[in-house]
């Protein structure tokens, strides 16, 4: 019984929106909006927290950075008794590789900005970035073409590179670039691999795209090692066992000996780790949520009142065949869930045309900039969801004066 009045009342609400296309198309308009906002704020969001997640996961987990700078922040120290610390140095580097128990490996790396040249093609502010041999076994990357240093190239300083794939399309365009041979800095170097392509998003615009890698003994023909402000760091791993706290506490322990901190001093140096990053942006997502629920929220009010005030007028220029329907039997569950069906119908179209903009947005997004943005089934059910509570709140006013009339009164109603 409940099934055949709820298909007498969904068929009831299909021929009122076709009967009235105009007034149908302005009511789903608001909702429309509104779910465009929220599910396209939603979408956003779930791209950067993905992207920034596996940029994350790339840095490792049981992987501390030691710099000179701090990841979060820290109340305790100020800016400017930082730029007075001694940059990460190859001194640092040996003391955790000679003293170091709980570390399975450890790995020094420099970066600055240089010019790279390729015959007539210029890159200019591309960054280099120069490590130990360790690097492979501490940071995550695919290459695509070509290879990795090897040990002897790596501890000879030889003159090669490994190249972003955004490097490669802009110096040499189509063509394969391993054992070409490009400028660093006016310094002849061959290319002996290509990072496969990681796409914008996460913590950079293009992570390894838009880097070059070149052994860090090689690295010091041309960089300055002695600079205090110097862009260096040591990226150490724990071994199987070991808490990252624990090797934090005893690469601390290490590097103040090594910087021969008295103990009443404060660390002149920062352990960082992935954790720290992934804390700081927990409340930068939190409020961008709130962001786009108050964003949409607004939007979807709008559209609620607008399909109430449609439901309203349905109401009544339908109240003599209420009062028919009444007259032969209709109780006042099935006038109420008629209206009903048909405000959740109307918001629930309203909210998927709203879902199809954001799939075509992110399509025509993708295609521009390659950032693999998608629309998740999660947000498409939410889309739902939201527009069916919508539409029943919205709709149940209308459909319970709708249920209570007078089945005379409203057989005899005219306008």
């Amino acid at each position: 019984m409940f099934l055949r009045l709820l298909k007498e009342g969904f068929t009831f609400a299909v021929n009122s929106i076709f009967v009235n296309k105009l007034r149908t198309f302005l009511s789903l308009f608001g909702i429309t909006i509104g779910i465009f906002s929220i599910i396209s704020v939603f979408t956003v969001l779930d791209w950067m927290e993905n992207s920034i997640r596996e940029s994350i996961s790339s840095l490792g987990e049981n992987v501390i950075y030691v710099d000179k700078w701090p990841w979060g922040l820290n109340n305790n120290i100020q800016w400017w008794d930082i730029m007075k610390w001694p940059a990460i140095s190859q001194d640092d580097y040996r003391a955790v590789l000679s003293k170091s128990s709980k570390a399975s490996a450890a790995c020094f790396s420099v970066m600055q900005p240089k010019q790279i040249k390729y015959r007539k093609n210029l890159a200019n502010d591309i960054y280099i970035w120069a490590v130990t041999h360790e690097f492979e076994n501490l940071r995550s990357f695919e290459i695509e073409d070509g290879r990795y240093f090897s040990p002897e190239e790596s501890a000879s300083g030889k003159n090669v590179a490994i190249v972003g794939a955004e490097i490669s399309e802009k110096l040499f365009e189509k063509a394969n670039p391993v054992g070409k041979q490009i400028t660093i800095d006016g310094k002849k170097t061959y290319v002996i691999g290509v990072f496969k392509k990681e796409g914008k998003g996460g913590l950079s615009d293009n992570g390894m795209d838009e880097m070059v890698l070149v052994p860090f003994n090689y690295a010091k023909t041309f960089i300055n090692m002695r600079n205090n402000f110097l862009d260096a760091n040591l990226i150490i791993k724990a071994k199987n066992g070991v808490t990252v706290q624990e090797l934090s506490d005893e690469t601390t322990m290490i590097l103040r000996a090594a910087r021969r901190l008295q103990p009443d001093e404060i660390n002149n140096f920062s352990i960082n780790q992935a954790s720290l990053i992934t804390q700081s942006f927990d409340s930068v997502f939190a409020g961008i949520n709130i962001g786009g629920w108050v964003i949409g929220g607004f939007a979807i009010l709008v559209g609620g009142f607008g399909i109430a005030n449609i439901m309203f007028v349905s109401v009544r220029e339908r109240t003599n065949i209420i009062g028919i329907q009444k007259a032969l039997g209709a109780k006042r569950f099935f006038i109420l869930q008629q209206f009903l069906v048909e405000s959740v119908l109307l918001s629930i179209i309203g909210g998927l045309l709203g879902v199809l903009m954001v799939f075509i947005a992110t399509l025509i997004i993708n295609y521009l900039y390659e950032i693999n943005i998608y629309l998740t089934w999660a947000n498409v059910f939410l889309a739902v969801f939201i527009s069916g509570i919508i539409g029943i709140i919205a709709g149940y006013a209308p459909a319970y004066s709708a249920a209570k009339m007078d089945p005379v009164e409203a057989m005899g109603y005219s306008f």
